[in-house]
């Protein structure tokens, strides 16, 4: 062999990699396109390695909004979220380090998986291994531990070995025994009510879901984050009468939605205490949680609608829509519409939040995504607020989290830019939801990302009081001695956050500002605007059937 030859050889046996390069490999070959963080020690370089691999990074301005982001992203791709954690050297365990904690301990309470790779050579085993967990039964978040003195070290290229990306989830179905005694049940139900999840949107069971609602002519009512799945505007959507579906129902079909607080743990008075449940979810643990279903359909939600189709296939029904349970639903939803119609015609001012939902609902892209959190702010948004497409709305969720909010609504930039050129990103935010991570207005900016926020401005938590009120009460004491708990700074000016960091900012207290400043923000696709929408600050939704997390005395 010729002497250069040997010498390349010899070269390439000697070349040496750092652990950030490992780590940042390891992540591009398991298929991660999206990295948030904020650097610092010791993770600095693996964010730079990764964007040397053509991963994006995205600098965010507090660790809980990166991870926010960070988790929609995976909602919306379906690679859920790995947690890469930055730890104390090996050398200085139990000495009292530079933020020693045990890490992987705590994280293993909150995740599907933690680790800390035992050395530079198994990092790419132990990031597959956390990818591959994510995704794979009911997804979840994963975190990875990387010790400080790994980032640096380097060690013989050929002494790492990278595991090829995992493969997709299997897809499981569910028993045909139990899939024929589903359809039987359906059939046999009076007062029948398909409950659409989140579940159902993550595994991309949208077509399936709606044919079945068509073809056998079901009402159905979609959770939060499981709007879009079939349409808003359905005809068979009865979510203007969701407490009366869910109140009477003689059998209700959950697809990928938990009984958990959001849908009031299945329980009387809330749902007749004779009511069957049939339960699709791919989490075996999910099933028969706080009521005794009476089918359980274990498998992937896609899959197990399916075969539900392939049984009214073989033996067509339909649920009459003539029937008097349709007629209950017409009646109920037209009275609720009319309630909400009438309380969005108001025209005194300061506005209430129907009649700006109202005016923001006229204006909405039918493809735009729609991220919200707070308190009425979310909660009413979403009764007025319109969904036509699955995956396009994103909210506080299952654990109501504030904050939230900003971290999704750039995730759903991302995501809108690589895979859905032109569609708008819509974030809707009470004011002290807002709060939590406000200063994300300039990640927005930062990277050019064209955001519409629109901040539901009542003074504070739930309600506020108005400036003359605020004034009055600061003659006689000391806001902290006087000053109501919920109450934040009246006419606080949170426009002027995004016009500090070059975005659009408008201060609006009208509905022809609130339509004019909207219309001007959704025509500028070069700069992200923040639209501040002064509402009355003791304004409330409309009254309620049933307590809905809002039984304070105050």
């Amino acid at each position: 062999m010729p002497e250069s030859s040997l010498a390349e050889r010899g070269d390439r046996s000697e070349e040496q990699v750092s652990g950030a390069k490992v780590v940042a490999q390891a992540l591009k070959t398991q298929g991660v396109e999206y990295v948030f963080g904020i650097v610092g020690v010791p993770v600095t370089e693996i964010a730079v390695a990764a964007q040397g691999l053509g991963i994006w990074y995205i600098g965010m301005r507090n660790e809980q909004a990166a991870c926010y982001a960070a988790s929609a992203i995976g909602y919306l791709t379906g690679r859920p979220l790995i947690v890469i954690g930055g730890s104390s050297d090996r050398s200085q365990e139990t000495m009292g380090a530079f933020q020693e904690f045990p890490q992987v301990e705590a994280c293993r309470l909150y995740s599907k998986f933690s680790a800390r790779p035992s050395s530079i050579e198994a990092i790419p085993t132990i990031i597959e291994k956390a990818v591959r967990s994510s995704i794979y039964g009911r997804p979840g978040a994963c975190y990875v531990d990387i010790p400080a003195d790994f980032v640096n070290l380097e060690v013989n290229a050929n002494s790492i070995k990278y595991v090829e990306c995992c493969m997709p989830p299997p897809v499981s179905m569910a028993e045909t025994s139990a899939v024929r005694m589903a359809a039987s049940v359906i059939r046999n139900a009076k007062q029948p009510l398909l409950v659409i999840g989140k579940g159902a949107a993550y595994a991309r069971a949208e077509e399936s879901i709606r044919k079945l609602v068509e073809q056998c002519k079901l009402p159905f009512l979609p959770t939060p984050m499981g709007k879009g799945v079939v349409p808003d505007n359905h005809p068979n959507c009865v979510r203007a009468a969701r407490s009366r579906a869910l109140q009477f129902a003689d059998v209700i079909v959950l697809f990928g939605a938990r009984l958990n607080w959001i849908l009031h743990f299945g329980l009387p008075p809330r749902y007749q205490p004779d009511v069957k449940f049939i339960q699709v979810d791919i989490c075996a643990e999910e099933l028969g949680n706080n009521v005794r279903p009476a089918v359980t359909l274990l498998g992937d939600i896609n899959a197990v609608t399916k075969q539900l189709l392939e049984q009214f296939d073989k033996t067509p029904w339909q649920y009459p829509p003539e029937s008097t349970w349709w007629k209950t639903l017409r009646e109920k939803m037209k009275s609720n519409e009319a309630a909400s119609k009438e309380l969005a015609s108001k025209i005194s001012l300061p506005m209430n939040y129907y009649t700006v939902f109202y005016h923001v609902q006229e204006q909405l892209p039918r493809d735009c995504f729609v991220v919200s959190e707070g308190a009425n702010t979310m909660d009413i948004g979403r009764t007025v607020l319109q969904n036509y497409l699955p995956r396009h709305r994103l909210d506080a969720g299952t654990f109501g989290t504030m904050g939230v909010g900003l971290g999704f609504a750039i995730a759903a930039a991302l995501v809108a830019r690589d895979r859905h050129p032109g569609q708008r990103v819509i974030c809707v935010e009470g004011d002290s939801a807002f709060g939590f991570s406000g200063m994300e207005v300039e990640t927005i900016c930062r990277y050019n990302l064209p955001i519409i926020l629109l901040v539901v401005n009542n003074n504070g938590i739930y309600q506020g009081v108005d400036a003359s009120s605020w004034k009055e009460m600061l003659n006689f004491r000391e806001a902290a001695a006087m000053a109501p708990p919920f109450c934040l700074l009246p006419n606080s000016h949170y426009e002027q956050v995004m016009t500090a960091f070059g975005g659009n900012g408008y201060f609006v207290q009208t509905p022809e500002e609130l339509r004019k400043s909207l219309r001007q923000s959704l025509a500028d696709t070069a700069k992200p605007s923040l639209i501040n929408i002064m509402i009355e600050p003791q304004a409330m939704r409309k009254a309620q059937d049933f307590h809905w997390l809002t039984r304070s005395n105050m």
